[in-house]
């Protein structure tokens, strides 16, 4: 589904079919002294789910946050199909979808209720507000539940009403940190048939995820480890001589921590 809600934009100098979704360009961040995200290069081409994996700590929410104009970044520049996150943070808002680890539902309100107030927030109204609400609250599987209350949902119900809510102005990316952490296997196949519906919608989509099954599902992959990214590949060419992407991935951090603990001494 296409809606015309959210307006595309980008750099006169450049045609938007030119230019990758998200362009991220030695973007590094500090809290303090603390250096989370150092040095952070890449870009992601429409219509492609790029997975970020990686240590705890790693700095990939940090990294996320940025992209999604939650906080700026110390160093480097990030755009989103040729808008600059920071100088054009209102637009570059209008295209994006972002659900962050905890996203906030209305516990009190039930599944219309949460649902209708994003609607309200993004001004979606008459006929269109009608179609969404069918449209995402059905894709979700979500329609037997529309008057239970989110408390009560379980917590992969609740993830898909959380992205139905993010998807309801129709962004072009969509930014998901970790969307389904402790969420049951069936409801994480759930929800990863919905994200590979969008893209097949032609939705670019960025996503953390802990489960290396998810990292499998993904185009590309970036691999993080104590604030850089160490690879950039596709889960493929990550994992071709190891017999897992997880047996890939803990070589290719413990290479890394061996290199600094020799630097060390």
């Amino acid at each position: 589904m296409h809606g015309s809600n959210s307006q595309s934009h980008h750099s006169p100098s450049a045609p938007r079919s030119s230019l990758p979704v998200i362009q991220v360009e030695e973007v590094s961040r500090k809290f303090g002294r603390l250096e989370v995200v150092s040095g952070a290069s890449f870009t992601l081409a429409k219509g492609k789910i790029f997975g970020l994996v990686g240590s705890d700590g790693a700095g990939k929410t940090t990294l996320l946050r940025m992209i999604a104009t939650m906080i700026n970044p110390s160093s480097g520049r990030i755009f989103i199909q040729g808008l600059d996150v920071v100088k054009q943070r209102s637009r570059v808002k209008e295209l994006l979808g972002y659900m962050p680890q905890r996203f906030g539902l209305y516990q009190d309100l039930t599944v219309t209720e949460n649902f209708d107030f994003f609607m309200d927030i993004y001004g979606i109204h008459g006929e269109e507000r009608a179609k969404r609400r069918k449209y995402y609250l059905g894709f979700s599987n979500l329609l037997p539940f529309l008057k239970r209350r989110a408390a009560d949902l379980s917590g992969g119900m609740r993830q898909k009403l959380g992205l139905a809510c993010v998807l309801v102005h129709e962004p072009k990316v969509l930014i998901l940190d970790e969307p389904t952490n402790g969420v049951d296997p069936v409801s994480r196949q759930e929800f990863w048939d919905m994200l590979l519906e969008m893209k097949r919608q032609g939705m670019t989509i960025l996503v953390s995820t802990a489960y290396l099954d998810e990292g499998e599902k993904c185009d590309r992959l970036l691999l993080m480890h104590q604030a850089k990214i160490l690879e950039e590949a596709s889960p493929e060419e990550i994992r071709a001589h190891f017999p897992s992407l997880e047996e890939a991935m803990i070589h290719r951090i413990q290479q890394v921590d061996e290199v600094l603990a020799n630097d060390e001494f």
